[in-house]
């Protein structure tokens, strides 16, 4: 990732979202661009508009951490937006790579101790690195993403798996929404190691395949991926309405656990109740983790 372009295509995407009525600003005057002018977030930054030109073209390195507030403050940024704006001025200046700590390969084993884990919970539950591989599930979570684990190409990646496969479309009935996240979890990812050359190689994959994914990483949005709600449509037991919590592994950080559950006593508590007993029934077509 070229730290300059990138820092110039996000701070530009951001400066497009924020209009100059929720800015605060007048809006006489014919606009060409959407978003707010390099003038009026200098001004809101209170800095000239030559030095944020100057930082819009990518030249971070050396910028303190009060400049970048102020710019984060100006463009409105949210919290995974300013995190990204904080790791490319960390690129910038050379620490990024210091910060980071020495990651192993992305495709490995997982720990028996993992799967272990996984396998003690009874709701679904995975295990994901940072460029959505799918390294590890317990039962019920390798039949709930039956789907995904249909691609033999090696291991299943939820970018592959939502803009290349057809079953994605069914599987994900907010597909929009669904890829719209996938594709902020995996522009995040490259904020966190630049350096990752499979993150790279699933970018110019997915850009080449899809016109839906270009489009998508062209917009720079960014995420924390932490807890929310899902929807689901199963093959097999129908809709699925669940929460879910997302949390970093502190012994392998580029691995993150996702836990997925059911309101007690409601319809998708029943189905996952009868996704159990099929995936009991069935495990001939769920594979076995990795071990």
């Amino acid at each position: 990732m070229n730290n300059r372009a990138e820092v110039n295509d996000f701070l530009t995407s951001r400066r497009a979202k924020v209009t100059p009525e929720q800015a605060g600003l007048p809006t006489a005057g014919q606009r060409r661009v959407p978003g707010l002018r390099r003038t009026e977030v200098a001004a809101l930054a209170g800095m000239s508009v030559e030095y944020y030109a100057k930082l819009e073209r990518g030249q971070l390195a050396g910028v303190s951490p009060g400049v970048l507030e102020a710019v984060a403050r100006a463009l409105q940024l949210d919290d995974a937006e300013r995190a990204h704006l904080l790791r490319l001025a960390q690129e910038a200046n050379g620490s990024g790579a210091l910060l980071r700590p020495t990651r192993k390969p992305k495709q490995r084993a997982i720990r028996p101790s993992l799967q272990w884990t996984l396998d003690s919970v009874t709701a679904p539950a995975i295990v994901v690195n940072l460029r959505q591989d799918l390294l590890a599930a317990n039962l019920l979570g390798r039949a709930m993403y039956s789907d995904v684990y249909t691609d033999s190409a090696g291991v299943p990646n939820f970018g592959r798996f939502t803009f290349l496969d057809p079953a994605a479309r069914r599987f994900y009935p907010n597909w929009n929404v669904a890829a719209d996240m996938l594709v902020a979890n995996l522009r995040t990812a490259a904020g966190v190691d630049p350096r990752d050359k499979g993150l790279h190689d699933l970018v110019g994959e997915l850009s080449t395949r899809s016109d839906e994914f270009r489009c998508r990483w062209g917009a720079h949005n960014v995420r924390i991926h932490g807890t929310g709600r899902k929807t689901f449509h199963h093959h097999v037991v129908g809709d699925l309405d669940l929460a879910y919590e997302s949390m970093e592994l502190r012994a392998e950080p580029d691995l993150i656990m996702t836990i997925y559950t059911a309101e007690p006593d409601s319809s998708t508590a029943q189905a996952l109740s009868l996704l159990a007993s099929w995936a009991a029934s069935e495990t001939s077509i769920v594979p076995s983790p990795e071990r």
